[in-house]
């Protein structure tokens, strides 16, 4: 907690991260759920999670230029004010359709679609400036511990806090969770205005594609990251396909309501927690290259163990080993980029990264839809929602596999 004590920018941008992921840890609830709300359609659901996931392919790539051009802090700012004021008019949409469960709302799952893509996009500007402007706030011997802390307060607040209050909010009144989401977003952006960096010369600007090129180029030239790359782009496919039917599977089958729901997924957060304060150490001991296969080997055993069971305990258990894998991999993995990848290139080179990691998250949820729908006819409904975390045991075993060949650093 040093950092914490002594460095004001850096308990600026962690309060202001925060506050941010508490309001994405009441979005992942309540956004769902609206849909659900919406309509029973898992291809439908499916089509809002991948509306919200769908801005990382499109625009990562050209906004890491952004984000080596601009002033990162601002950007960060814009995006959460965006963020809250587009929040104000999805409850706006919640008061035109009147009491909720809607009847014959299907229609407005698509605008529900539309707002979860405008709220991915400002997400992908304020994301990809975040982690470029960390090594400029903390010394880079200190990169594993900033991030482990803020990969500490994102799983809290974004998945300890965030879920159970949203279940318990939206069970009072639909519209309160994203009311308190708005409000979440405006205080992150003002903690973000107050924090005071040194004025540096602008970069010189050349043709955009010029610019982009050059991250490119560093991505290749630096098989490690790029293979990271590539993995992540899996492994959050694979997520994004389970997480994406989640929420039906959470009520169809374990039989929850909201508030039960979003308490079961503060089982993850706790996976988070214990993840962000005892990876750091176990990095330390193991070292970097064992760690990442350390969270390769357990990411398989949390999807094959729900692919089985309906014990809400199980699942649990599950749900906190997944996170616990998932902190090990990323603060391995980020602060690998961040003490390698040089200032000048890093928001070109993590948007590279981002695109193969994060783009293939729509592609997880589309999937998701998809072989639903494809394989409910014949396998019925629980089979086909369980069928997801059978392919994600499979999928996570192949990575492991591979990364035990391959990744060599």
């Amino acid at each position: 907690m040093k950092l914490l004590r002594t460095n004001r920018n850096y308990r600026l941008l962690f309060s202001a991260s925060s506050i941010s992921n508490l309001g994405d840890g009441i979005a992942a609830l309540a956004f769902p759920w609206l849909a659900t709300l919406l309509s029973r359609d898992p291809f439908a659901i499916a089509m809002v999670a991948m509306a919200m996931r769908m801005p990382w392919f499109l625009f990562s790539l050209p906004i890491g230029v952004l984000t080596d051009r601009l002033d990162r802090r601002l950007l960060m700012v814009q995006a959460d004010i965006f963020r809250a004021l587009l929040t104000l008019g999805i409850i706006t949409l919640i008061f035109s359709v009147g009491p909720l469960p809607a009847q014959s709302s299907d229609h407005l799952i698509w605008v529900l679609a539309g707002a979860a893509f405008l709220m991915g996009s400002a997400e992908v500007f304020r994301d990809n400036a975040a982690q470029t402007m960390l090594p400029s706030v903390v010394s880079k011997d200190d990169l594993e511990a900033a991030n482990g802390q803020m990969w500490s307060a994102e799983q809290i607040m974004g998945s300890f806090v965030g879920p159970p209050l949203a279940g318990v909010l939206i069970a009072l009144w639909v519209p309160l969770p994203f009311s308190v989401n708005a409000l979440a977003f405006a205080l992150s952006a003002w903690a973000l205005w107050c924090i005071r960096m040194t004025k540096t010369a602008p970069p010189t600007r050349r043709h955009f594609l010029t610019e982009l090129s050059e991250g490119m180029r560093w991505m290749w030239q630096h098989k490690i990251i790029l293979r990271f790359a590539l993995m992540l782009g899996i492994l959050n496919a694979l997520i994004t396909m389970t997480m994406t039917v989640f929420v039906l599977f959470s009520q169809e089958i374990l039989g929850l309501n909201a508030a039960a729901h979003g308490m079961l997924m503060t089982a993850g957060a706790l996976g988070g927690v214990a993840g962000g304060i005892l990876c750091p150490k176990i990095i330390s001991r193991l070292g970097p290259q064992r760690s990442v296969l350390a969270a390769l080997a357990l990411f398989p055993i949390p999807a094959l163990v729900i692919f089985f069971t309906s014990n809400v305990w199980i699942v649990a258990i599950a749900l906190f080993t997944e996170m616990f894998a998932a902190i090990l991999w990323n603060i391995v993995t980020v602060s690998y980029r961040q003490r390698f990848i040089p200032d000048a290139l890093l928001g070109r080179v993590n948007s590279v990264y981002r695109f193969f990691g994060w783009g293939m998250m729509p592609i997880g949820a589309f999937a998701a839809g998809v072989i639903v729908d494809a394989a409910q006819p014949g396998l019925g409904r629980e089979l086909s929602l369980r069928l997801l975390w059978g392919i994600a045991a499979a999928g996570n075993t192949l990575l492991f596999l591979y990364g035990t060949f391959r990744l060599k650093f």
